[in-house]
């Protein structure tokens, strides 16, 4: 203990220089933000939005083909995340939004890109997304795009397929999607730029026609949609008139203003262009609405640019928030923003459960959808703060807050991130969910912090919901001893976030629980004293983590073991001086972020500046009170 406090002494004046460093980030209202990035399949996305509407700032188009180009790999496609495999369905979109900012197909860039495409398929083999993408611009016919007739708006709760069977972030991209692939809109393209040099002579084919032979259920659904491709045509056009009516009628009070529907880019997309071919004049103001949402997630540089696929206030001043706590720094003005922003509105997830609305969205708006993530986070956060400070609004809040997270919580006692017991599995074998995250079941990470909000509070395992929710925590726990991470990368997250709940709640055999999880936390360390792991880590042939320690990674790990009694074994101290050795200019080029899994990853600006905050304002408070485990939820 004594070799880590004079660790920690020697760099105070360091972490009150990183915390001022942080001030850039916040703004008057007293929130903090920070860029949130993917990969290039979001920048490309929008060169494509450009040509189809044919409207393209030249300038702005140079900038974003300048990061595509900047992203390229050796092999000359694009990754997913840092340092990733080639993904095809982003590569392909990166190609033609080049060509289409004006780059020649014998340009090394897109020759490199062409025989990397080629190599792996074509653009024959992309997933639906990209091939809807493909069919805008009429570079393949619709039929090769599995059928999602515009009835299914129509479709009755008590149907296999409900809209609100599916997880917020499908339903908020389909549903105007069933307008498009109904209408089959045609981009502007006015340069008349197409890609015919990536397919290959076989046919577009779906994935269920690619796993034929391998799953029941994709032959099944293959069936049925082959069936429906021959039956929804021959409905009354009224009935599809009034499937377009109903679509338009449910987006209208979710458009969310400038903060667009969902809060998510490809939702807005989907949505301007779906009002746009409904009725261009009719919607022209709430098009130009949405166009304001769309551009208010490009970031600007110099000489490059790039598109968020959407923005994490709330998210970051939730951490943010608990390291000023943790550093005695004034925050009232968050705990104010906070109050200001509380949903008090029910949403879609009240279809599912109908109860007092509360929480918060990870936008700065995004009223019909809360994030129970950071609602037990924001939770966390003012449960803390009026601590010292007493409120009576902020006790109202938090107690509103309480019975919404608990109202959340699904019948096998885990929490999803949108959605009450969203976890019918068939749904991911339909045709269009080549994506495999058609919904947002209990997860690990999430779980863990509703029930580390909820302990913190002072709930304990008397309460039914607290018992549940241990439950399925333990049965969660992964051979190895950690916890799969669904929206942080990866076992590191989920790790860290179930130790952190577990740490405050007595259940049986938590020693051998804990014991598991430590074990494997001082396996997976580097022999640099940091931890890190990639994208990589969601496929069933990983085997190692990656090369590379990041700081948030190491931190995670650190309050992992801190979490379990661990700060004064060799590991954490190690892990310790990792930090400390890093902290001159906390940065990461690595991914450590989750949007899907296998699909979507993402790279939170902020991760690698606060999370080595937290962790070691957490250490020098804990070492100076002479304890070893925190008090608090995380």
């Amino acid at each position: 203990m004594d070799k880590l406090k004079s660790l920690i002494d020697s760099e105070k004046n360091k972490i009150k220089k990183l915390l001022k460093n942080q001030k850039s980030f916040k703004a008057k209202d007293g929130y903090f933000v920070y860029e949130l990035e993917a990969d290039v399949t979001i920048p490309s996305e929008y060169i494509l939005l450009m040509h189809f509407l044919g409207k393209i700032d030249l300038k702005l188009e140079k900038k974003v083909a300048n990061y595509i180009i900047s992203r390229q790999n050796k092999e000359g496609g694009w990754p997913l995340f840092h340092d990733g495999e080639t993904d095809l369905s982003a590569s392909v979109k990166a190609y033609y939004a080049l060509k289409l900012s004006g780059l020649s197909e014998n340009s090394l860039v897109l020759s490199k890109a062409k025989r990397c495409i080629i190599e792996k398929g074509g653009a024959n083999s992309v997933n639906v997304f990209t091939k809807i993408s493909l069919a805008l611009f009429n570079q393949i016919p619709w039929e090769s795009v599995p059928f999602m007739p515009i009835e299914i708006i129509k479709f009755p709760k008590w149907f296999p397929f409900h809209i609100y069977k599916i997880s917020y972030w499908s339903r908020t991209v389909l549903i105007p999607l069933l307008i498009i692939m109904h209408e089959k809109p045609v981009a502007s393209n006015p340069n008349a730029i197409d890609i015919d040099e990536l397919f290959t002579n076989e046919t577009v084919k779906t994935k269920s026609e690619r796993s034929l032979g391998q799953s029941l259920l994709s032959v099944l659904f293959l069936f049925l949609e082959t069936v429906s491709r021959l039956l929804f045509p021959l409905l009354p056009t009224s009935i599809k008139e009034k499937s377009k009516g109903d679509i338009v009628n449910w987006l209208l009070p979710r458009l969310n203003g400038e903060d667009g529907l969902g809060g998510i880019f490809p939702a807005m997309v989907n949505a301007l262009i779906a009002l746009k071919t409904v009725d261009e004049n009719k919607y022209k103001n709430q098009i130009l609405t949405i166009k304001k949402s769309i551009d208010n997630l490009v970031v600007e540089q110099k000489d490059s640019a790039y598109c968020q696929p959407c923005v994490s206030p709330v998210w970051d001043t939730g951490w943010m928030g608990l390291v000023n706590l943790e550093n005695n720094i004034p925050s009232d003005d968050i705990a104010d923003w906070f109050l200001k922003k509380e949903i008090k509105i029910k949403g879609d997830w009240a279809e599912e459960r109908n109860f007092d609305p509360s929480g918060w969205a990870f936008q700065y708006n995004n009223a019909y959808y809360p994030d129970v993530d950071d609602t037990a986070l924001v939770g966390m956060f003012l449960d803390r703060y009026n601590k010292q400070k007493n409120r009576n609004d902020v006790k109202e809040c938090i107690s509103r807050t309480k019975k919404w997270i608990i109202g959340m919580q699904s019948k096998n006692g885990g929490w999803g991130a949108f959605d009450i017991n969203n976890t019918r599995n068939y749904l991911n074998y339909i045709p269009f969910a080549d994506h495999g995250a058609l919904l947002d079941p209990p997860t690990a990470d999430v779980s863990a912090r509703c029930l580390s909000f909820l302990l913190q509070l002072g709930d304990t395992n008397k309460q039914e919901y607290i018992r549940k929710a241990v439950k399925y925590l333990l049965n969660e726990q992964e051979k190895d001893g950690s916890w799969y991470g669904r929206w942080g990368t990866n076992y590191l997250y989920g790790t860290w976030s179930v130790l952190s709940a577990l740490n405050l709640v007595n259940f049986k055999n938590k020693n051998k629980v804990f014991f598991r999880s430590i074990k494997y936390l001082k396996e997976m360390q580097h022999d640099d004293g940091g931890w890190g792991e990639d994208g990589k880590s969601y496929y069933k042939n990983y085997e190692s983590f990656s090369k590379k320690s990041t700081p948030s990674q190491t931190s995670w790990a650190l309050m992992a073991l801190h979490a379990a009694g661990e700060i004064e074994c060799e590991s954490f101290y190690r892990g310790v001086n990792y930090l400390v050795k890093n902290n001159h200019n906390f940065d990461e080029q690595y991914y450590t972020a989750v949007g899907f899994p296998k699909v979507f990853y993402l790279k939170y600006h902020g991760y690698a500046k606060y999370f080595p905050l937290l962790a070691l304002s957490k250490i020098k408070n804990q070492i100076s009170k002479n304890s070893i485990k925190p008090i608090y939820g995380v």
